[in-house]
């Protein structure tokens, strides 16, 4: 099929590929010339402006950091609305339902449909077509795009057949990984100030009980090489979590366990590390500690 896709950074340039890949026709667009340049190299087509690309393209795909970003490509004179051929808005970011509910309205006034579509597994995940997929919007949408959104993971979900569903399925995800991240943080630290090799608590806990995200993926790729590179800036994740949090809090759920958690990111960003990678909170537990771990990769 042919889509367009705006939005060429971390995930956006791997997930953009992997439609390539597969003989998927391809319009492209980012605020940033060059971050576009690797797809125009393998015959995608450059657009203009988002109003040029949802001129071009009846599926459009969406992968943006923030809301405010977001919310810039769909709105103006040259946004996404005024393009007159969209008729598929595809979300594949992290926004919360709020959002979502003010992104479908706006597109359901100008006859265009909104699906849902948010992934996980971070810039390793989409490199290598093993994200999670989860999804939800008009069926008929759904299994229109599924050839396609199939292609970025191993295990593609429906959430429901309202958007909006999806982004609650998300943030599950998100808020756990989180909440894994930070007392991983902590507790390799401490193991390891405590007289322990990094890559023998590695291996116990990924045999144990204790095994999340944080010690299959984020500690072995990113920590433990001291790199700190996973791919996703922090700020990005205390987004999620700050829509995980006012999610679990709308509906009445006590989000103690995710309040502690976002203390952690917190502290680390008031010190400066809002830019840095998420994997770099470590780093932060380590100068509280006055304690570093060792480079084991």
């Amino acid at each position: 099929m042919e889509a367009g896709f705006l939005g060429i950074g971390n995930m956006g340039l791997p997930m953009a590929g992997k439609l390539l890949d597969s003989g998927h026709r391809l319009t492209v667009y980012d605020i940033r010339p060059a971050a576009m340049e690797p797809l125009l190299k393998r015959q995608a087509r450059r657009a203009s402006s988002p109003r040029d690309l949802a001129d071009q393209c009846e599926i459009v795909f969406v992968s943006l950091p923030t809301l405010a970003a977001f919310r810039a490509v769909m709105s103006g004179e040259d946004g996404l609305v005024r393009g007159k051929v969209m008729k598929l808005l595809v979300n594949t970011c992290t926004v919360g339902v709020p959002f979502v509910k003010e992104i479908e309205q706006a597109a359901a006034a100008l006859g265009v449909t909104l699906v849902d579509c948010p992934i996980s597994g971070g810039p390793p995940g989409a490199r290598a077509g093993s994200l999670s997929v989860m999804v939800s919007g008009d069926p008929a949408a759904v299994e229109r795009l599924r050839p396609m959104i199939s292609l970025w993971g191993r295990t593609l979900t429906v959430a429901g057949d309202k958007p909006g569903a999806a982004q609650v399925l998300k943030l599950t995800n998100n808020i756990l990984s989180a909440v894994a991240l930070a007392a991983t943080a902590e507790a390799f630290v401490m193991g390891a100030k405590g007289g322990l090799d990094p890559e023998v608590m590695l291996a116990a806990i990924n045999a144990g009980s204790g095994q999340n995200s944080a010690t299959q993926a984020k500690f072995p790729n990113a920590v433990m090489t001291r790199s700190f590179d996973f791919g996703a800036e922090m700020h990005i994740l205390m987004k999620d979590i700050d829509l995980a949090i006012a999610q679990g809090e709308e509906l009445g759920v006590p989000m103690l366990v995710c309040q502690a958690a976002r203390l952690v990111f917190k502290h680390a960003m008031q010190k400066g590390a809002a830019n840095e990678d998420l994997t770099a909170i470590v780093k932060y537990v380590e100068r509280d500690a006055g304690f570093e771990m060792p480079k084991t990769r």
